[in-house]
């Protein structure tokens, strides 16, 4: 009786065991993703990408079982400038008629002192490497307008934009060879 007891209790168990993993998505309307690059080796050239897609299984009970996807609209990249962005599409960069997105897979994710620090692959223009995102965030879970519960990720990381083989035809003294990323995500809970 007490076996049957005991596994009665596992099975109303499981559920809340599964609940722990609370599932975010991103609000596409308050998240971006930007990018800064030396020209010249004067100044920090700045622009944003398209909208960012992403959806996080967060688990609040062991952040090293949380996972991150997100896709990142490459086509829509624009800089304030009309002739670099056209410039930016071609395939000497983005090549943007094949490639319209990139995309991110996590492989882990860790707790650090000041937050997350989120491994893993990094798709652009077919090609695919490791990177590291460091992430403050959560934030404190806010109510939106939509009545869902919302938390705000804060994450940079850089990366080498020839391993990705982007404007490998430019020198560094041209455009610099380290490409740094901001992401500002805002992800309400589904």
């Amino acid at each position: 009786m007490k076996l049957k007891i005991a596994a009665a209790l596992l099975a109303l168990a499981a559920p809340f065991a599964i609940a722990q993993t609370s599932t975010w998505k991103a609000d596409s309307a308050h998240s971006e993703v930007d990018f800064s690059i030396k020209h010249l080796a004067l100044t920090n050239v700045h622009g944003r990408f398209g909208k960012v897609d992403a959806t996080i299984a967060y688990d609040e009970k062991d952040v090293t079982k949380s996972t991150v996807m997100a896709t990142i609209d490459v086509a829509g990249v624009e800089t304030g400038e009309t002739a670099r962005d056209n410039h930016l599409k071609t395939d000497t960069f983005f090549d943007v008629a094949k490639y319209t997105s990139a995309t991110f897979l996590s492989t882990s994710v860790e707790k650090t002192a000041s937050g997350l620090k989120v491994t893993g692959n990094l798709t652009i223009k077919g090609i695919t490497k490791p990177v590291v995102l460091m992430v403050d965030g959560p934030t404190a879970p806010v109510t939106g307008m939509d009545k869902k519960q919302h938390v705000g990720f804060s994450a940079t990381t850089t990366i080498h934009r020839a391993d990705f083989g982007i404007g490998t035809s430019f020198p560094a003294a041209v455009l610099g060879d380290d490409v740094k990323i901001d992401i500002e995500l805002d992800a309400a809970k589904q």
